[in-house]
């Protein structure tokens, strides 16, 4: 999977609770945790991620965060399974009556709502911006929003490595502000809705390990955040669609 943003070498009051400390490993180790995930939903899996998931260290390291995948995904040979996850995508993620992985739709009802325009600004401010994949990818795609606290979280690492406490404070803050603002509005509700939908054994683990980390990362953010997705099946009205279309002046 690459990652989708380029990043040039270069305050929040969301505080009720306050964020638990966390090492340079940890840090380390969640932007890998972010990652992972970023590569089930950003688009089709490659055979390279596919291969990565199955080895055994990764086999063994996922098995003990309780994912359990089915024999559908250990079994086949990988390009087999890639072709199965391709199509498995398209009908869950990409056609119609699915269920797109965009924070537009799942709170706004339709592609490019606020959601999309904040998050480019988000992105926009820390010196991001998104990048061609293999597909045209919407700002607020969770795969997307998952890398970008992954970004950040390595800056923490090196802000860290450099003793720049400041920085690292600041980083700390914008990361609590963006699941505040963005992730911690949809993604648990959304991923019970994958796991539900979902007929491979894949995307059913994945958006089950996509729920229980929102859950343990909204804990170490300190942040009691109220889902707004809730897993609906029904999309909320896009605003203005019931509007009457007008020609001319």
């Amino acid at each position: 999977m690459s990652d989708l943003f380029t990043i040039p070498l270069e305050s929040v009051r969301q505080e009720a609770v306050a964020p638990a400390a966390a090492s340079a490993e940890e840090y380390t180790a969640r932007a890998r945790h972010y990652r992972l995930l970023a590569g089930a939903f950003i688009e089709e899996p490659g055979r390279d991620y596919l291969a990565a998931l199955r080895s055994p260290e990764s086999l063994q390291a996922l098995g003990e965060l309780g994912v359990s995948f089915d024999s559908d995904f250990l079994d086949p040979p990988l390009e087999q399974l890639q072709e199965t996850l391709a199509c498995e995508y398209t009908v869950l993620f990409a056609s119609s009556g699915g269920f797109p992985p965009v924070e537009s739709v799942r709170l706004h009802g339709g592609f490019q709502q606020a959601p999309c325009f904040a998050v480019r600004e988000f992105y926009g401010k820390e010196g991001f911006v998104v990048g061609a994949g293999r597909f045209q990818v919407f700002d607020d795609q969770l795969g997307v929003e998952l890398q970008f606290v992954a970004a950040l979280m390595d800056r923490i690492v090196t802000a860290m490595a450099q003793g720049d406490d400041k920085e690292q404070r600041r980083l700390e803050k914008t990361v609590k502000r963006f699941w505040a603002q963005h992730l911690g509005r949809w993604v648990r509700g959304y991923a019970t809705l994958v796991e539900r939908a979902a007929s491979h054994s894949f995307y059913r683990e994945m958006a089950a390990l996509l729920d229980a980390f929102a859950v343990f990362e909204l804990e170490q953010l300190g942040l009691d955040l109220v889902d707004e997705d809730q897993g609906k099946l029904e999309l909320p009205p896009l605003a203005g669609a019931d509007e009457p279309m007008r020609c001319g002046a």
